[in-house]
Formats: structure tokens, C-alpha cells, sequence
């Protein structure tokens, strides 16, 4: 467990980025990314105006808000606040456009090119997961412009003015990976944030507050992810489901609601390492390997990593619900075996002889007709 610290790009003129957790092989990175909601007074001055942040305002103030555009690994964003207008283009130049608001998820396929721009009232707030252990490796578009030759940028955008156009842009000192001019209202009049059609937006969203809710007694999973059996799914999210499978290193993204004093029981996955982020409430978290077990709290804003395989245990510490969001690093449907499962499968006579514990005695051990993944006592 590792709280956050700072990141491949801590600080840019539209928001900071938080790196939380770079390690395992085989697993992902998650990164915290805020985008500021920012207002600019419309008022002239003689001197250069200043961008600050303060409370919106509907009248007398402009609201101005950040984008980002670039390229990287395989991405899966959940966003916590705000509402964001999503772009990707892909293979052929074709355009989806979308808009995203609090609980839903993003999927960007690897080299994606992309953007995300702050379109609300409110500061934008994501928890990125990236499909490496290494260090993070990203492209911006105004980096690649700025490296391309002015003559080579020429001949391949054939702009009215030619190389003298291409001239007039000029790089900015301060890195633009999430970007927000000062003069922005000057800059974009009128812009306009258009949604693709949905058999093209559902390839790369997810609605997952809006999923189906698998209810347990001590608490509620809902998963963004391939289902194999997919009779349960809507149209729109048959889509999302095949579009993922489709990609290599693809991902799985679940949030986890444990009521007060539920318990997450002993379980691991066969399929895929492990990341969680304490959204909110506090908890008691077991790991059990081969190196032994050990038990840990956690708390809001932490990470957690469990390695595929790797047996662990969650139970809510606190008056509040638990609620943790989770990344798999599998692009299939994730593969879990709770303890109450394994060892009501396992022969009795077996468990006998392990535990040195008469065969009727394990007798005692109940089967639920509701599913126990998630308990209260």
C-alpha cells in the first residue's frame, strides 16, 4: 500500500497530475489527474489579465476550462467529479465524441489518440489505470507538431501560407499536457461539443453507476468488463463488452460497496493482478501468501495492490460504507474463487485429514443459497 506521491507531470497550467502506484510486473499504473474549472473576469484592463481560481459565477464572469490531447498505453479512466467531453480518433481518422459526467467509465485502446476537456461547472476529477508497470510513456500532439520540420509540417498540412504559416505557431515554455491558455475567450468562440452516435460512443464508455448491481449481504460489486455470456447485457453494453475483448492488455474496472462491518472474504483471481483505490470509508485489508500474512488499514486517496493469485481479504472499519474502485489487468472476464466456495468443494474427508478434524465436524460449515462474497456477521 502506497499513498500518493508526485507524478510523471505534477503540475500544467489546466490541472496536476498524482502518480499513486509504479511496480509489479504484468500490472498497471494509476494515476490521479484534476482538471481546474477556471473563470476570467470579462472585464478589460490595461495591464495583463490574470487567471484565478474562484467560485463560478453565472453572470459577469466567463468560464473557461482545460483540454488535453495525446497519445498512450491502454487507459481506462473512472470519473469522479465534474463533466468532461471526450474525443478519440482511431484507425482511418474516424471521430468519436462523447460527453461523460460522474461514475462512468473511459476506455482508450492503446496509441488512441485522444482528449479530454472540462466542459462544467466544477474542477474534473479522474483516477486513471494504465495497462504497464513501467515508467509511463505518453505523446502529446503539440509535442510531436513542435518536433516535426517546418518544411516536412508543410508539405503534409499544405496550409494557405505555407511555411510561413507553420511559423507563426510558437511553442510555450510551460508544458501544455493539460493545458489552459490565459486568453482562451479570445481563442475558441464558439465552440461546440457534438455526441457520436452511440454504437460508436459505447465502444469506449461505460455507464457503470447506471450497471447492474450484484448484491451480496454485506455489500454491492458492479463490473466494466467482457462477459462471455452477455444474455444479462444491454445492446449498448453487448458493445463495450466485445470492443474490449478485442484488445490485447485490456482491462477490467469494478467499484466495491461494503456496508459497516461487511467482509470482503478470502478470495484471489486466477486471471489478473490487481489495483484498488479507497474512494471513500476506511478498512481492514488481509493478504495471505507465501511469505505468510499480513494486515494493514486503509484509508481515502489510498492504493492497494494484490498480485494475481495472491489470497486477500477486505472488511469495513468504519460508521461509513467502503467503497473501493478496482482495476484488473485482464481484458477477459475476470476468474474468482472465494473460500467459502473452495472449501465447501473440497471433499470432507479431505479437510479431515488436513486438519486434523473429525469428518462430521466440517458438517457444521453452512451453504448459503445467497452468494457470500461479501458478508455481514
Amino acid at each position: 500500500m502506497q499513498d500518493s506521491i508526485p507524478g510523471l507531470r505534477d503540475h500544467a497550467p489546466g490541472g496536476k497530475q498524482t502518480l499513486k502506484l509504479l511496480s509489479h510486473p504484468g500490472i498497471l499504473t494509476s494515476v490521479v489527474l484534476k482538471f481546474h474549472r477556471v473563470v476570467i473576469s470579462e472585464k478589460k484592463k490595461k495591464k495583463k489579465k490574470k487567471t484565478k481560481l474562484v467560485p463560478y459565477k453565472r453572470g459577469g464572469e466567463k468560464s473557461l476550462r482545460n483540454i488535453t490531447l495525446k497519445w498512450c498505453k491502454i487507459c481506462f479512466l473512472f470519473m469522479f467529479q465534474g463533466t468532461a467531453w471526450i474525443g478519440v480518433v482511431a484507425n482511418g481518422g474516424e471521430v468519436t465524441t462523447y460527453n461523460v459526467t460522474a461514475g462512468q467509465v473511459i476506455f482508450f485502446p492503446k496509441n488512441t489518440l485522444h482528449w479530454i476537456k472540462n466542459v462544467g461547472n466544477e474542477d474534473c476529477f479522474f483516477l486513471l489505470f494504465f495497462s504497464t508497470h513501467d515508467e509511463l510513456q505518453t505523446l502529446d500532439v503539440d509535442d510531436v507538431f513542435f518536433s516535426v520540420p517546418e518544411d516536412i509540417a508543410s508539405r503534409s498540412l499544405k496550409p494557405e501560407g505555407g511555411i510561413n504559416f507553420i511559423r507563426t505557431f510558437q511553442k510555450q515554455q510551460e508544458d501544455q499536457g493539460v493545458n489552459l491558455p490565459p486568453n482562451l475567450a479570445e481563442l475558441v468562440i464558439n465552440p461546440s461539443y457534438v455526441q457520436s452516435p452511440d454504437s460508436l460512443v459505447w465502444r469506449y464508455f461505460y455507464d457503470l453507476k447506471g450497471s447492474k448491481e450484484y448484491q451480496f449481504p454485506g455489500g454491492v460489486i458492479q463490473l466494466a468488463q467482457y462477459w462471455k455470456n452477455a444474455s444479462e447485457l444491454s445492446n449498448l453494453e453487448k458493445i463495450f463488452s466485445e470492443f474490449l475483448n478485442q484488445h490485447q492488455n485490456a482491462l477490467t474496472l469494478s467499484t466495491l460497496r461494503i456496508y459497516n462491518n461487511g467482509l470482503r472474504q478470502p478470495h484471489f483471481h486466477f486471471n489478473a493482478n490487481e489495483m484498488g483505490y479507497v474512494i471513500s470509508g476506511c478498512a481492514k485489508v488481509g493478504i495471505i501468501n507465501t511469505q505468510g500474512a499480513m494486515e494493514f488499514n486503509v484509508y481515502i486517496g489510498d492504493v492497494v495492490f494484490f498480485p494475481v493469485g495472491t489470497q486477500h481479504y477486505i472488511r469495513s472499519a468504519c460508521d461509513e460504507d467502503f467503497l473501493f474502485l478496482l482495476a484488473f489487468s485482464t481484458g477477459d472476464q475476470l476468474q474468482t474463487l472465494d473460500m467459502d466456495d473452495y472449501l465447501q468443494a473440497t471433499a470432507d474427508h479431505i479437510l479431515a485429514q488436513l486438519f486434523f478434524k473429525k469428518q462430521s465436524e466440517f458438517k457444521k460449515i453452512p451453504k448459503f443459497k445467497e452468494d457470500q462474497a461479501i458478508n455481514l456477521p
